[in-house]
């Protein structure tokens, strides 16, 4: 296992200490964390889509204009957008990895960009599904590429909140909707529901505009053998352009020499996480992530708030609209807030904390449910409204940004592209499988639903106290250290055994190459 002991006021790299940066103090730092925000944006148009999809159904001018929507068709109405994705997850690796990361954000913003255009002209329920089916597509391939950049971009020392960050900027694209939603249902006509489609667009037309002046990922340039040009982007980035900066150079080495380890041991096919101990316990955390992230409960409320709502007596849709918009922002504070206590506090505690307080809330939440539905006493009601804040609460500490921020970074650089995908799978099959059975569940058995959520709850808790390890202050090659300890494949000065061994074996190779050519 690798020393995670740092001075305070230090960050480590290949077993140095280096002082503490602050980022708003460095130009060329400040500048790409400024552009970095044009990355972000892929998760807040997620964000935006569903707390769009919650407040249109609230809106009598959305459903009477669709002629009236079942339950099922509500789930058909939210889950076409996930199969779409489940559906490109295949592909984006291959964009990401054979393009760069930049051309797959460009590429699935342009296609959620002709979705947005045929969702925002729909005429009929069939053509707004279709127009859902294509933005679903879109999101994967962007969503495949955009965390992936700002992990592999950023200083070792700001990785982790900013990648943290990624995730939690669902709530600002869904802050938006929720509130965008509420004032075009004052407007009489079909307008109230198609000017928050055709806004979807923005963030998209934002990261086609932007992406380009974003560095592209140092280990993608590095993968292509285009090192001068890696170089130059760690320099630009964590050294104001000083190439012979010794945090660069050590960077630079451990890079290099960790993927050339990785490629020569050629560990970069779909089956690979299947084949080692380490790789397994990767898979597992990933699968469980994405899993856990849906299935914990909180796709009732970010989708269906509207049935919750009903089941407890609040059915007026400007209430509805109000306390899904007012959720929306606190979601967003404890959630961004949470990121700035990533390396602080760890990874493990705060998944712990984040999954027992869950469990808790969930509980009391199907006991009051109960309770006013068996009274219809008012009190019962307000008390699962203010369940629902405590449970996103505990969710957002963990759940929301380390979704991302832990997944991308326990893989190893050959495995990223493809080990995200793992994840953002089950993501898209919890969310088709909630999206479809959450509003027939609600309208069948009510508030019994909730049960099933809590059993589950204990059982992601014995899970995430199992297998899920501490990654903190480790930097980004060095973390496949504690998942394989001494046959990691890591490079450079920080390489383990097995590294040293493969570099050995590379640059004897190398050497043989070039007397033969000389010869």
């Amino acid at each position: 296992m690798a020393d995670n002991a740092v001075t305070k006021g230090h960050f480590k790299v290949c077993g140095k200490e280096f002082p503490e940066v602050t980022w708003f103090t460095r130009s060329n730092l400040r500048a790409t964390y400024l552009l970095l925000f044009f990355v972000v944006l892929t998760s807040a148009t997620n964000g935006y889509d569903g707390s769009m999809v919650n407040g249109l159904l609230s809106l009598d001018q959305f459903t009477s204009y669709m002629k009236g929507l079942s339950a099922s068709i509500k789930g058909l109405f939210s889950g076409i957008m996930f199969l779409g994705s489940l559906l490109a997850l295949p592909i984006t690796p291959y964009i990401a990895d054979g393009l760069g990361r930049r051309w797959g954000i460009c590429i699935g913003s342009i296609i959620m960009i002709f979705a947005v255009v045929l969702q925002s002209a729909s005429v009929n329920f069939s053509m707004f599904i279709a127009a859902r089916f294509f933005l679903g597509f879109g999101v994967a391939i962007a969503h495949g590429a955009a965390p992936l950049l700002i992990t592999e971009l950023c200083h070792p020392q700001h990785r982790a909140i900013f990648t943290t960050i990624y995730n939690t900027t669902w709530y600002l694209g869904s802050i938006i909707a929720a509130w965008l939603t509420y004032g075009t249902n004052q407007i009489p006509s079909q307008w109230s529901w198609r000017i928050p489609s055709i806004i979807q667009a923005l963030p998209s037309i934002l990261q086609i505009t932007c992406v380009w002046f974003v560095p592209e990922s140092p280990r993608w340039y590095i993968s292509k053998g285009q090192n001068e040009k890696a170089l130059h982007v760690l320099a630009h980035v964590h050294a104001e352009g000083n190439a012979d900066d010794e945090l660069v150079q050590l960077e630079f080495e451990e890079i290099k020499e960790t993927l050339k380890i990785e490629k020569e041991a050629e560990q970069t096919g779909w089956l690979e996480l299947f084949k080692t101990k380490g790789n397994r316990h990767r898979l597992l955390i990933l699968i469980s992530a994405g899993l856990f992230s849906q299935w914990s409960g909180n796709g009732l409320v970010s989708y269906y708030i509207t049935g919750v709502l009903d089941g407890i007596g609040i059915t007026d849709p400007d209430t509805q609209l109000i306390i899904n918009g007012v959720l929306n922002i606190w979601n967003a504070i404890v959630a961004i807030t949470m990121c700035f206590f990533v390396e602080k506090v760890g990874r493990r505690p705060l998944f712990l904390i984040s999954t027992a307080g869950m469990m808790l809330c969930f509980v009391v939440w199907t006991i009051c449910s109960e309770r006013y539905d068996a009274t219809k006493v008012k009190a019962n009601g307000s008390a699962v409204v203010a369940m629902i804040f405590l449970y996103y609460t505990f969710y957002n500490m963990a759940w929301s940004g380390l979704l991302v921020g832990y997944t991308v970074e326990i893989l190893p650089f050959s495995l990223r592209a493809k080990g995200m995908c793992y994840m953002f799978a089950f993501v898209d099959v919890a969310l088709f499988f909630n999206t479809y059975v959450n509003p027939i569940a609600l309208e069948d058995i009510h508030w019994k639903y909730y049960i099933v959520y809590c059993v589950w709850l204990a059982f992601e808790l014995t899970f995430v106290w199992f297998y899920y390890i501490e990654t903190k202050n480790t930097p980004l090659e060095e973390i496949a250290k504690h998942f394989d300890g001494d046959a990691a494949l890591v490079g450079g000065a920080a390489a383990t055994e097995k590294g040293r061994v493969l570099e050995q074996e590379i640059h004897e190779k190398e050497a043989v190459g070039e007397h033969q050519e000389k010869i």
